[in-house]
């Protein structure tokens, strides 16, 4: 009887079939890696890009905000000179009320009347003088609301005094300026001024 002896055999195989495990977890462990080092490749790149958009992102937010502060400045300035602007219309407005309002006076005080003091503030006139009688205070009154450029006249007191060894009547009134709207029509006189008197030189 022949006997065959398979043991070396069975060896080989199992030395092969380990030697195939070995290569399999080498190479699944080697894909492993590779897997890992591109998915961090992947993973840094994506860092890095949006760490370079942040970057852009923080470079135009400061642009932005030098815009605003400029913008912020402007409008400083701009308001500023607005200001300005209307303070040196309201001392021309002020210096017309002035002309006007003694000229005014100068054409409408009746005689027998004297005037002590003119005092304006805003649109308000007071004034103060002596008459020879309520009546001649009375028709200064109906002359100033008559004019174009006064109106509301009111008087505040009026009592009788002596003056220079003379028996007259202290008196003391308001009368307000007449102010045209802010939205003139075409054609209509500048603030401040009597309307008419454009008018009057056509």
């Amino acid at each position: 009887m022949i006997r065959i002896n398979l043991l070396p055999h069975r060896e080989e195989k199992r030395k092969a079939r380990r030697q195939r495990f070995y290569v399999l977890t080498g190479a699944t462990v080697l894909a492993g890696l590779a897997i890992a080092f591109a998915v961090h490749a992947l993973i840094e790149g994506r860092i890095a890009a949006q760490d370079a958009e942040n970057d852009f992102l923080k470079q135009e937010i400061a642009g932005l905000d030098k815009q605003i502060e400029e913008i912020k400045r402007l409008r400083e300035q701009t308001e500023a000179l607005l200001a300005r602007k209307q303070v040196i219309e309201s001392l021309q407005t002020n210096r017309a009320d002035a002309v006007n309002l003694f000229n005014v006076l100068a054409r409408e005080v009746p005689e027998g009347i004297y005037l002590k003091s003119v005092k304006q503030a805003g649109g308000r006139i007071s004034l103060v003088g002596y008459a020879q009688s309520s009546a001649r205070v009375s028709a200064l009154m109906r002359n100033l609301e008559a004019t174009e450029f006064l109106e509301k006249p009111e008087l505040v007191e009026i009592q009788a005094t002596s003056v220079a060894n003379r028996r007259l009547n202290q008196f003391g009134l308001n009368v307000q300026i007449q102010r045209e709207p802010t939205a003139q029509p075409a054609g209509a006189a500048p603030a401040g001024r009597p309307a008419g008197a454009a008018e009057k030189k056509s």
